[in-house]
């Protein structure tokens, strides 16, 4: 628990299986489909959060809903960053800092030495770019399995 405005913030790790977390889930691909042309929509589903490499954490205060966030490992030293959003009521009150804070903290325990993201180049995107920036992440090529697409950043960090 941490305290955020002398409320007590949780963020846990998630199984994915409350119609809560699913609807949170789907107005982010929402969003993502709405900003992005189709072949530049890199939000991963249900499905794929589920899966054995991806750790997926939710943020709540009490009963609400805040955030989520997750960590998919690429390989042993190199994790990317997947599914950050935050709810439209939480918006600049701290909590997306504080959930990239814990998934750069479990990173470092997980011993990965690289921790990259994509995320988009448009306007809407503005707000999450100046975050990383402001955590040290720069502006990369792409990793993985991304191509260049003039629809999406990608920013690293070395830690």
């Amino acid at each position: 628990m941490t305290q955020v405005a002398g409320r007590s913030i949780e963020i846990r790790v998630d199984d994915l299986t409350s119609q809560e977390v699913s609807d949170f889930l789907q107005a982010h691909m929402d969003d993502m489909q709405s900003t992005s042309p189709p072949e530049s929509v890199h939000a991963l589903d249900l499905e794929a959060l589920k899966q054995l490499d991806v750790t997926f954490w939710t943020v709540w205060d009490g009963n609400a809903l805040l955030g989520c966030g997750a960590l998919k490992e690429l390989d042993q030293q190199h994790a990317e960053i997947k599914s950050m959003r935050t709810s439209e009521a939480a918006r600049g009150k701290g909590i997306a800092s504080m959930l990239l804070t814990h998934l750069l903290k479990i990173s470092r325990e997980r011993a990965y030495r690289l921790v990259s993201l994509e995320t988009g180049s448009m306007d809407y995107f503005e707000p999450a770019r100046r975050l990383y920036q402001k955590f040290g992440f720069e502006c990369c090529g792409p990793f993985a399995d991304y191509v260049c697409d003039p629809n999406s950043v990608f920013m690293s960090l070395d830690i």
